[in-house]
């Protein structure tokens, strides 16, 4: 009797694999990381004024930005949530020590992962402009704080948006380690173990952002944010005038 012939992904294990472990880092794990720091921008103590101008620096992009978010975000996170998925799915041999500690890993890295995807999906439909035709696509970067606040007052939507950042920061930071295994970057106890103390820091890092950021939409005066929203329209405006005729009116009082 012959055996079956393998399957695509067990022919180009090797190269799809590596391409998945490099696809979490980048761009993936990239924009993860940018993403993270940006919304950490609500921190400021300016009503919102800081996050906004962000939010504009990405949306300068104008119409690149579909292609560009689809090419360098969207596309490679479903590439890397389909082979993971795959490889949950088929119960591929761990890359790791296989010590209790580098089993229960092993096995976080994976629940995050499929935590991180469910969540992920669904902060797209909540305030993404894809999600509109669902009901969601709540943000609005025009009033990038204020709306983002407002989306994100409900309790519940707290509590997940809690455990959504955690599992996503977790699933990226431990997969740092994993992926230097991958790659033979680390191979020595000793290098495992200061990649492990780096992978800690970036994720405790990015932790306390995403969570910052969430702490300080929820915290935020909304009816502040708006006015500062609204003055801000109204200096783009101004600027536009053809010579710049119009002058800036004065930023409204704030009380921070």
């Amino acid at each position: 009797m012959s055996e079956s012939s393998p399957s695509f992904l067990e022919r180009h294990q090797f190269v799809i694999y590596r391409l998945f472990s490099l696809s979490g880092l980048i761009p993936v794990g990239a924009f993860l990381a940018v993403h993270l720091l940006t919304n950490a921008s609500i921190l400021a103590g300016d009503d919102g004024r800081t996050f906004q101008s962000r939010v504009d620096m990405i949306h300068s992009l104008g119409p690149l930005l579909v292609p560009v978010e689809w090419a360098f975000i969207f596309l490679p996170m479903l590439f890397h949530a389909a082979v993971g998925f795959v490889i949950i799915a088929n119960g591929l041999p761990n890359v790791g020590s296989y010590a209790y500690v580098g089993n229960v890993r092993y096995t976080l890295q994976r629940a995050t992962g499929m935590i991180a995807f469910a969540f992920i999906v669904w902060h797209i439909m909540q305030l993404h402009w894809l999600g509109k035709p669902f009901g969601g696509g709540k943000f609005d970067p025009h009033q990038a704080a204020s709306t983002a606040a407002t989306a994100l007052q409900p309790t519940l939507t707290s509590i997940l948006y809690t455990i959504g950042i955690l599992s996503t920061v977790f699933h990226f930071s431990n997969g740092l380690w994993t992926l230097g295994i991958t790659w033979g970057l680390w191979t020595s106890p000793a290098a495992m173990r200061r990649a492990n103390v780096v992978s800690i820091v970036v994720g405790l890092g990015l932790a306390a952002a995403g969570l910052g950021a969430l702490g300080g939409f929820r915290s935020l005066d909304v009816s502040k944010a708006r006015e500062a929203e609204v003055w801000t329209e109204k200096q783009k405006r101004a600027l536009s005038v053809p010579g710049g005729a119009v002058a800036p009116s004065p930023i409204p009082a704030s009380t921070h």
